[in-house]
């Protein structure tokens, strides 16, 4: 699958009928075609970097909600999945949280699993780490009696939330846990005078991104909370925190914002102002004005979790 711009900690594990799919490292617009299977694989690799520097400048609040997901899953949660697995980092995060579970890392992009089982065998992990290609708003098969289902920046991806919301009821056991995390859309890096000759461009750019996603992703920003409800599950926790790095310059951030921009660069042509669009480019063509050189960046995300359990009395 290939990603918008960034979601935190995922990969969406199904494929749009627009011929998208894996995680924004965050979210952002769907990046533009690419063809031949090497530009996919770069394209691939480009969005695992995303999801590897979101999680480390994330990682605080990454393992907040690890916290909370075992609060209520219980620390001695064995079967996980992890749905739009993407890179690992959630797949990760979750062994660490649940040292005695086995996760299962579904992702309906080949190349991805391929990198995640790599690094679960650099990390000594592989023997706790089950890949499986799948697309979720379809099936899991072999996914059974779970305790805990795991779904970050991958649910707004599928056709049919109601649908895939019914797959997940049935792969959790009886009292099992779903969590899903979702943000706001593209983070932003910039004050609104950051561009002095186009000021507000960033504001202008996530407007556009919002209309694409309107239009190509019009799950994102659902009521998570009511869908769930409809689906069986009992709601637990439902949370919105709006989160504020001030980063030293040169390190992960400056990155982070280079990789963002650079992939909703694609997407915007044709979408907003030309003018914008050449002051898109200053900030990533590695002139002074690159973010990677820029000692003014600010990481401001919002980002959701909603909790859950399939109620105890549903069956077997």
């Amino acid at each position: 699958m290939t990603h918008p711009t960034p979601a935190p900690h995922g990969s969406p594990a199904h494929s749009q009928p627009h011929g998208q799919g894996s995680h924004e490292n965050g979210h952002g617009a769907h990046d533009s075609h690419v063809h031949g299977t090497h530009a996919h694989e770069h394209e691939q690799d480009g969005l695992a970097e995303l999801l590897d520097l979101d999680a480390e400048l994330f990682a605080p609040y990454l393992a907040a909600s690890m916290r909370s997901i075992a609060e209520a899953a219980g620390d001695d949660a064995k079967r996980i999945v992890d749905l739009g697995a993407g890179s690992g980092t959630g797949t990760f995060a979750l062994l660490k949280q649940f040292p005695s579970a086995q996760v299962t890392a579904v992702d309906s992009s080949a190349h991805m699993l391929e990198q995640l089982t790599r690094t679960a065998a650099a990390k000594n992990l592989d023997s706790r780490v089950h890949p499986l290609e799948a697309d979720a708003g379809t099936s899991l098969p072999g996914v059974a009696d779970a305790d805990l289902v795991w779904a970050s920046a991958s649910m707004h991806h599928m056709d049919d939330p109601t649908a895939t919301l019914g797959i997940i009821f049935e792969a959790l056991r009886p009292g099992g846990v779903l969590a899903i995390a979702e943000l706001d859309g593209m983070p932003r890096f910039l004050a609104d005078d950051a561009v002095p000759e186009r000021p507000g461009l960033e504001g202008r750019c996530r407007e556009a991104l919002t209309t694409l996603h309107d239009e190509e992703l019009p799950h994102m920003g659902a009521d998570w909370g009511a869908l769930l409800a409809s689906a069986g599950f009992t709601l637990e926790d439902e949370r919105t925190e709006s989160l504020e790095l001030h980063p030293a310059p040169g390190g992960s951030a400056g990155l982070y914002a280079h990789g963002t921009l650079s992939r909703i660069r694609g997407p915007l042509a044709g979408r907003i102002d030309p003018a914008d669009l050449e002051a898109l480019d200053t900030l990533v063509n590695g002139g002074p004005a690159d973010v990677r050189r820029r000692d003014d960046l600010v990481v401001r995300s919002t980002r959701q979790l909603w909790i859950a359990h399939r109620p105890t009395d549903s069956g077997s």
